[in-house]
């Protein structure tokens, strides 16, 4: 992969690209409302998905999943919260990752659904 930025855009470009393959509608990629930021907004069925992606150009540092710490939850929950609220949604609310990583010049996908909760 390449550097970190480059990196981190292309990990959020493959991560649409598999979950529009897995049928989910696209409603936002990286979306913010002042300091809240989620890298995609998208529909699995009725549910509205926010997919926090996190890429490694390798694993030296561990998974790219283990880099989501509490405060970044607790950003997404607020960040959803913010979505429904000015979009008029009121639909039930998943938090998903996806976590992008090189392996020898492979890139791997790990799509992790309900990574955490934190609504009702």
């Amino acid at each position: 992969m390449a550097t970190h930025n480059q990196t981190g855009k292309l990990g959020e470009e493959l991560a649409v690209e598999f979950l529009q393959e897995k049928g989910y509608e696209i409603l936002e990629k990286n979306w913010r409302k002042g300091y809240l930021e989620v890298d995609i907004i998208a529909l699995d069925g009725n549910t509205l998905v926010i997919v926090e992606v996190k890429t490694r150009a390798d694993l030296h540092h561990g998974l790219p999943e283990e880099a989501i710490t509490r405060k970044k939850e607790r950003h997404l929950m607020e960040a959803a919260e913010a979505y429904l609220e000015l979009n008029n949604r009121d639909n039930e609310v998943r938090f998903d990752i996806i976590a992008v990583w090189d392996t020898d010049s492979n890139v791997r996908i790990n799509h992790i659904q309900e990574a955490f909760t934190g609504m009702g």
